[in-house]
């Protein structure tokens, strides 16, 4: 079973990558301006905030669970963290962890709202989601935060040739969650979890328990994620998050985690947002209407269900 695992797993990172390559290849050879210096820095800026995002999906898909309340939660980090640190005077060193902090306990209040109540995460998150939205808005009355520290704004947008700053979080975060999972009691419990929770129970895993932890990973890495946005743009937007919700889906799934959970991949949940980032910035420079994104990113979602459910049914015949 165990080489049966390493064989898909070499599977989905090794077509992703010969699709990140034929793809860098085919915008190389079609546009000069995709290998300079700049377009090389805009497309791994854009990369930054979106891994984050997707992470934060795949926590809850590793149990079973759905977030929809991904983007409402980093909409709503984001102001906060922007009004802590405009009118509140907080430091960054202050205002960044407090903000990830609150995070965290939103995406615990989900957990422990699906675990007390016995309601199925997806309903319960979309009830949250509406609650933090606003609740952001009526913090805001829709009004950004626009005074945010230079330090902050410097360390979203300085960069070492084509390799901007902002790419060290979420690469630490990513190496970090890889160890998490691999090497650690509560990330394996979370995997158990996911894969099958009667047997999990069985060996005296708290179910309950890890489906609280999941949620509450799964909002501080929004809450992150939302600290990192506001970051790139230089200030706290109430419309952040707003469109992270088929993203934070498409990454993990992209990148083979499985629906009905037990199997995630961090190294093909960002493999899959390079690809993402590569489809944006070729769309980008061929002057494509930016609305057909959202039409490639939920067929490469049906695709990848397809492709995960025929690969499921094979091992299994197998």
């Amino acid at each position: 079973m165990n080489t049966i695992f390493r064989r898909l797993l070499m599977v989905e990172w090794s077509g992703l990558l010969a699709a990140i390559i034929l793809g860098a290849a085919v915008l190389a050879w079609l546009s000069p301006a995709f290998l300079t210096e700049f377009n090389i820095y805009v497309m791994l800026r854009s990369f930054c905030v979106a891994l984050l995002v997707g992470f934060a999906q795949m926590v809850t898909l590793a149990v079973g669970q759905l977030n929809i309340s991904v983007g409402a939660l980093g909409g709503l980090v984001a102001v906060l963290a922007g009004g802590m640190m405009e009118k509140l005077g907080f430091p960054v060193a202050v205002a960044v962890p407090l903000a990830i902090g609150i995070g965290g306990l939103a995406g615990l209040l989900n957990g422990v709202l699906t675990v007390r109540t016995g309601i199925n995460g997806f309903i319960i998150t979309l009830a949250t989601a509406s609650a933090f939205t606003g609740i952001n808005l009526g913090i805001t009355e829709s009004i950004p935060f626009y005074d945010m520290p230079p330090s902050l704004v410097a360390f979203g947008s300085n960069r070492f040739f084509g390799f901007p700053y902002l790419l060290i979080a979420p690469i630490v975060v990513a190496a970090l969650l890889g160890l998490f999972l691999a090497r650690t009691v509560p990330g394996r419990h979370l995997l158990a979890v996911g894969g099958n929770p009667q047997a999990a129970e069985l060996s005296g895993i708290s179910r309950d328990g890890i489906t609280m932890l999941a949620h509450a990973l799964s909002g501080a890495l929004a809450g992150a994620a939302a600290v990192l946005a506001v970051a790139q743009l230089g200030s706290a937007q109430p419309t952040i998050g707003a469109d992270w919700l088929l993203l934070s889906f498409a990454a993990p799934i992209i990148g083979g985690a499985a629906l009905t959970g037990g199997h995630v991949s961090v190294l093909g949940t960002t493999l899959a947002v390079v690809l993402i980032a590569l489809i944006e910035n070729g769309m980008v420079l061929a002057k494509v209407d930016p609305y057909w994104v959202q039409f490639v990113l939920g067929a490469l979602i049906l695709a990848a269900v397809w492709l995960n459910r025929w690969r499921a049914v094979r091992t299994g015949m197998g």
